[in-house]
């Protein structure tokens, strides 16, 4: 069973004065929707995205595969992940969102379960609050430029080899040509990391920016 490519357990439905805000992610990695829950959950699958080792990403895929066990009281306690994500290598990752503030003693007890369970078949599980805001800023920004529309191959080429040394980004996208047509592709390689830069700090127009590990012409 791929349970990257599996449907969600349940729809992610709209309704008048919810208090979360559910919607559909266009993944560039499955060249798909993923639904979300919240914003917080959003921002994690955005980052899978962007993610180069993650090749496959499901949201809630566990239709087959609920957890079920019983508390102390005997209880029927039931769990389904936010998040699967397959990585290149073949090991697999189960993510759960939810900030640190509101993590009660029960929905504790539902992420250690759910980690054991993880362990016993070999996957990682993580436990994610809010991301780090610079980081989010930067790749929500970028991720505006993930489709493949934004992939113009011949200006692909020519930024590549402008930034086979670091050099700043303005400096690099104004030497090969009319920025309009070069910024859209120069942040679509950063997306791919076919050219990589800190995403830890801000992005501006002195930024460095260098030659990636994956891709080339």
């Amino acid at each position: 069973m791929r349970f990257e490519d599996v449907a969600p357990v349940r729809a992610f439905k709209s309704y008048k004065g919810q208090r979360h805000l559910p919607g559909l992610w266009w993944s560039a990695t499955v060249g798909g929707h993923i639904g979300y829950e919240s914003w917080l959950e959003r921002d994690h699958v955005m980052l899978l995205d962007f993610d180069p080792s993650v090749v496959g990403i499901s949201s809630q895929p566990f239709w087959l595969f609920w957890l079920f066990w019983q508390s102390e009281a005997v209880k029927g306690i039931s769990h389904a992940p936010d998040y699967f994500a397959r990585r290149e290598d073949g090991t697999a990752v189960v993510v759960d969102c939810r900030p640190a503030d509101r993590r009660r003693p029960r929905d504790m007890a539902k992420f250690e379960a759910t980690r054991a369970a993880c362990t016993r078949v070999g996957w990682e599980f993580r436990l994610v609050g809010n991301p780090d805001a610079i980081v989010v800023r930067n790749v929500r920004w970028l991720a505006g430029y993930r489709h493949p529309r934004y992939r113009l191959e011949p200006v692909v080429c020519e930024l590549l080899a402008a930034f086979a040394e670091p050099r700043p980004l303005m400096d690099g996208a104004s030497s090969v040509g009319d920025e309009i047509t070069v910024l859209p592709v120069l942040f679509h390689l950063l997306w791919t990391h076919e050219l990589a830069v800190d995403v830890s700090v801000p992005l501006h127009a002195a930024a460095l920016a260098s030659a990636g590990v994956a891709g080339g012409c």
